[in-house]
C-alpha cells in the first residue's frame, strides 16, 4: 500500500465523513490553545520586521477543524494589538499573514476551500489581512523554500509515519495477530515500529528547522502513550487490539474478510511515550522545548467530562467512538479489504468498543510539544 497515496480522513461531509466525525480532534485543539496563543504572541513580538508572518498547518484535513488554526493566529495577534493600543504603545506597522494548509494529495481540499467563504464573513471586522492557500505533500518531504516558514503547528497528525516498514508488509507476515502492536507481538516487530518512528521523527525535525525563519516556531499535538506500557487500558494499542478482534471475528465467523488479507495489514502508525519523543529531539539537536506536557481526552467525542471515569451510555459512546475511527481509517480499510465490509465491520467494531467501556472510561494520552529553533 502507497501511504501517501491513501492515508487521508474520509471525504466529503456525510455521515461517515471526517468533516463529521471530528469533534475529538476539535478538543485536542481547545485544549492546545493556550500554548498555541503563546506561541504566537512570542514569535510576533520577537519579529523585527512584523509586515509578514508566515504560518503553515501540516495535515490539516478538512472540515470544521481545518480553519481553526486560520481563526486562532489571527485571533491572537488582533487581541494582542488591542491590548497594546489600550496600553498607550505605539502602534504596530500593518501585518498581512500567509498560511498553507497541508495534507497528502487524497485530502479534501475542495471542501476546504468551499469554506473559506464562511472564514471571510467571520473575519470581515479582524486584523491583520490574511491570505490562504493549499499544499499537497507529505510532511516527511520538503515543502516549503528555506528559512520561508515563522510557524508550524501540527495536530493529530504526528502519530502517522510515513510508511509501513517493508519487513512488515512484503510477505513475511511477522505480525499476523495484529494491525499494529498488541499482545502478541513480538518484540522484534515493536522495534521495528519505533526504529520507524524515530527515523520519520528526526527528518521531520531537520526538514522543518531548514523551512523556519531563524528563531521559528513549532507547536505539535499527536497521540501519545503515558508510560513504556504500550498495552494500557484506553491507549492507542488497546483500540487497535479490539480492532484486531473485529477483523477476526469477520474472519472466522463471517467471511468477510481473507486470511491472507487479515494478516498483511499493518497500520502506519506509532504512539510515542514522552521519552521517545524528547530523546529524538535532544538527539536531533536542532529545536529548544518550550514545553512538553500530557493531557487525557475520552475516546468518546462527545464526552467532555475527562475526570469522571464511568461511562454512563455504553452503547452510544461505543457507536460514536467508531464512528469517529471509521472517518479516519476508512480509506485505508477500503483499500486493503474492500468497500463492501465497511458496515458491517464498524458495526461490530461499535459493540466491542461498548463492552470494552463497562470496564472503565477509556482515554487517549495526547502530547503537547512546543519547540523554538536554535539559531
Amino acid at each position: 500500500m502507497e501511504v501517501e497515496q491513501w492515508l487521508h480522513m474520509a471525504n466529503g461531509d456525510g455521515e461517515n465523513s471526517y468533516a463529521t466525525n471530528s469533534r475529538l480532534q476539535e478538543k485536542a485543539m481547545l485544549e492546545t490553545r493556550p500554548v498555541l496563543q503563546g506561541a504566537v504572541v512570542e514569535l510576533y513580538r520577537s519579529l523585527p520586521d512584523k509586515s509578514t508572518m508566515v504560518v503553515a498547518d501540516l495535515g490539516c484535513s478538512s472540515g470544521p477543524n481545518t480553519l481553526l488554526l486560520v481563526w486562532e493566529v489571527i485571533g491572537t495577534i488582533s487581541d494582542h494589538n488591542r491590548e497594546e493600543e489600550q496600553e498607550q504603545r505605539p502602534p504596530a506597522a500593518a501585518m498581512e499573514l500567509q498560511f498553507f494548509l497541508n495534507d497528502l494529495p487524497g485530502n479534501d481540499f475542495n471542501l476546504v476551500f468551499r469554506s473559506l467563504d464562511r472564514l471571510q464573513e467571520l473575519t470581515a471586522d479582524r486584523r491583520p489581512q490574511y491570505y490562504v492557500a493549499g499544499m499537497p505533500g507529505s510532511f516527511y518531504t520538503r515543502l516549503f523554500p528555506c528559512r520561508s516558514v515563522h510557524l508550524f503547528h501540527s495536530s493529530y497528525s504526528l502519530m502517522w509515519t510515513s510508511k509501513v516498514r517493508d519487513e512488515l508488509s512484503r510477505g513475511a507476515y511477522l505480525n499476523e495477530e495484529s494491525i499494529y502492536i498488541g499482545k502478541s507481538t513480538p518484540p522484534a516487530v515493536i522495534k521495528l515500529y519505533q526504529e520507524e518512528y524515530q527515523k520519520d521523527l528526526s527528518l521531520f525535525l531537520t526538514l522543518r528547522f531548514n523551512e523556519l525563519v531563524r528563531g521559528g516556531h513549532m507547536v505539535l499535538t499527536f497521540l501519545g502513550r503515558k508510560s513504556k506500557d504500550m498495552l494500557l487500558h484506553g491507549e492507542a494499542s488497546s483500540m487497535c487490539e479490539l480492532f484486531d478482534q473485529v477483523l477476526f471475528f469477520c474472519n472466522v465467523w463471517q467471511g468477510l474478510v481473507e486470511k491472507e488479507k487479515l494478516v498483511s495489514f499493518n497500520l502506519p502508525f506509532y504512539a510515542p511515550s514522552m521519552d521517545e519523543v524528547k530523546a529524538v529531539v535532544e538527539e536531533n539537536n536542532l529545536f529548544n522545548v518550550e514545553h512538553m506536557s500530557v493531557f487525557e481526552s475520552s475516546w468518546d467525542p462527545q464526552d467532555y467530562d475527562t475526570n469522571d471515569d464511568v461511562v454512563l451510555g455504553c452503547s452510544s459512546s461505543g457507536l460514536n467512538v467508531a464512528r469517529c475511527i471509521r472517518a479516519v481509517a476508512e480509506p485505508l480499510i477500503k483499500k486493503h479489504f474492500g468497500e463492501a465490509i465497511l458496515d458491517d465491520l464498524f458495526m461490530v467494531y461499535a459493540s466491542m468498543i461498548s463492552k470494552h467501556l463497562k470496564k472503565a472510561k477509556a482515554k487517549y494520552p495526547i502530547i503537547i510539544i512546543y519547540l523554538k529553533a536554535k539559531h
